[in-house]
């Protein structure tokens, strides 16, 4: 008899909880995982996200390989076939436990339920595990016994459970058998006939080696000085984990490790340590708001008063902004860096996920889908807390009376133009001073006879526009 274990965006050997726990034994271990291209389509998931993601397993299963373990890849169309393929793959493989990481969007909770009663039904024990968080939703509740809906105090709540648990990685298990032969997925099958394209793979190259070598690149050059670059699109100022953490190249649990090396206690608050953890708190907090509160799964806003919002439809101004071309030389070199990259600097993501849907009044949820099918790092918790919070419709949201001014944004932190420059190079010889401003830019494009568009929106016409459609509700 074997144990099975379920791989979904968790690829990786090493700190995989569900993986060390059905290896600790050291019994025979058999992998599996599932391509369902239906739900893909259903998710938004972006043709990039999906090469990667195929290619990170790939890697994984010559991980596997050299442990002794066998990763077969399952095509399926969408998650409803998955409790009667993996039942079936179980009792062909002789399997008789199943181990899986806990995920808990909607979609994926009501997979894992079936899955599990399917299995009960066949008197096969299932085991699941939390590891895709530092900490998992549910342990952090409010003095009523809710869910939190502000940062703030979740944050204080997460610190003093956090200081009691056990964040230690875990180590990849010992090998369970001699190394098996090479395995090929049918990995590049899929993605000829999904007719997938490539992604970056100079900036993100698929594995959990490289995902390491990342963080330890961040570590070693960028965490001390995080606090102080991270909101600077024109250096490297981030770690770019991202991808990486959403397919589960890498764990949160070794993101943390760096941050606690050498000490004994959280860091204290400012340091660019501290402001890293922030991130990762933010994390958990939009995967805790996702559990507590599902309908932000299903493209609802957790404001309920806003979906009263009178949203404009405005299919010109929307391509405008998708194709980077709204006059607004951050947003338009921004929406450029998501389509060439598949990725886009957090700051930005802030400041054009603001320009729809305060500048535009178009309905956030456009963008969130957007962004969706386009990034290398798509994940609904954070990808809908960003809009969510941009939009102000969100838990924690940006107050409705707070709409960034894009010229004011690019001159705080793209001072010297140079991010604006690299992906608008029709700008090149545009002053520096004239990025940051409206009407000195229209003079210099018309003098410069530079093509590019005059901003399709006033901002002070905007603001007060966004202003009365929510004093309206």
């Amino acid at each position: 008899m074997a144990s099975l274990i379920w791989f979904r965006r968790d690829l990786r050997v090493s700190d995989n909880r569900a993986l060390y726990q059905a290896a600790k034994n050291g019994e025979p271990v058999v992998a599996v995982a599932f391509a369902t291209s239906q739900q893909w389509l259903i998710h938004d998931d972006s043709p990039g996200k999906l090469s990667f993601w195929l290619a990170n397993l790939q890697v994984l299963a010559e991980r596997l390989a050299a442990l002794g373990i066998s990763l077969h890849l399952e095509i399926v169309a969408d998650f409803a076939d998955i409790p009667e393929a993996i039942c079936r793959f179980a009792r062909e493989h002789g399997c008789n436990a199943l181990y899986f990481n806990r995920e808990y969007e909607v979609n994926e909770q009501k997979r894992d339920e079936a899955v599990s009663r399917a299995f009960a039904a066949q008197k096969i024990k299932t085991f699941a595990y939390a590891d895709r968080l530092l900490l998992e939703p549910g342990r952090m509740l409010t003095g009523s016994g809710g869910f939190y809906t502000i940062f703030t105090p979740f944050k204080n709540s997460w610190l003093g459970v956090a200081q009691l648990s056990d964040l230690t990685p875990l180590p990849a298990p010992a090998p369970l058998a001699s190394p098996l032969k090479q395995v090929v997925l049918p990995s590049a099958r899929l993605i000829k006939e999904l007719k997938l394209p490539g992604w970056r793979e100079d900036l993100w190259p698929a594995g959990e080696t490289a995902a390491q070598a990342r963080l330890a690149h961040f570590a070693a050059n960028g965490l001390d000085k995080y606090n102080e670059m991270r909101d600077l699109p024109a250096v490297d100022g981030t770690s770019c984990l991202s991808p990486w953490l959403a397919c589960g190249a890498i764990s949160p649990r070794q993101c943390l490790a760096v941050i606690m090396r050498a000490r004994k206690n959280f860091p204290t608050e400012g340091s660019g340590e501290a402001v890293w953890l922030n991130e990762l708190i933010w994390r958990d907090f939009y995967y805790h708001v996702v559990s507590g509160f599902p309908r932000v799964s299903r493209s609802q806003p957790f404001r309920k008063k806003t979906t009263a919002l009178q949203w404009r439809h405005d299919e010109e101004s929307f391509l405008a902004w998708q194709n980077g071309l709204t006059g607004y030389p951050i947003v338009d070199a921004a929406m450029r860096q998501l389509k060439q990259m598949g990725w886009m600097h957090n700051r930005l993501r802030m400041i054009t996920a603001m320009f729809l849907s305060k500048h535009l009044l178009i309905d956030w949820r456009l963008g969130e889908k957007y962004f969706m099918q386009n990034l290398l790092d798509g994940d609904l918790a954070a990808n809908n807390g960003g809009w969510q919070w941009s939009a102000s419709t969100g838990t924690d949201a940006v107050p409705y009376f707070r709409i960034f001014n894009p010229f004011s944004q690019s001159k705080r932190f793209d001072n010297d133009g140079k991010f604006i420059k690299k992906f608008c190079p029709e700008l090149a010889e545009v002053s520096t001073a004239a990025l940051h401003n409206p009407a000195k830019l229209a003079a210099e494009i018309q003098k410069k006879k530079i093509s590019y568009p005059a901003p399709i929106v006033d901002h002070k016409m905007a603001r007060e526009r966004a202003l009365a459609a929510f004093k309206n509700l």
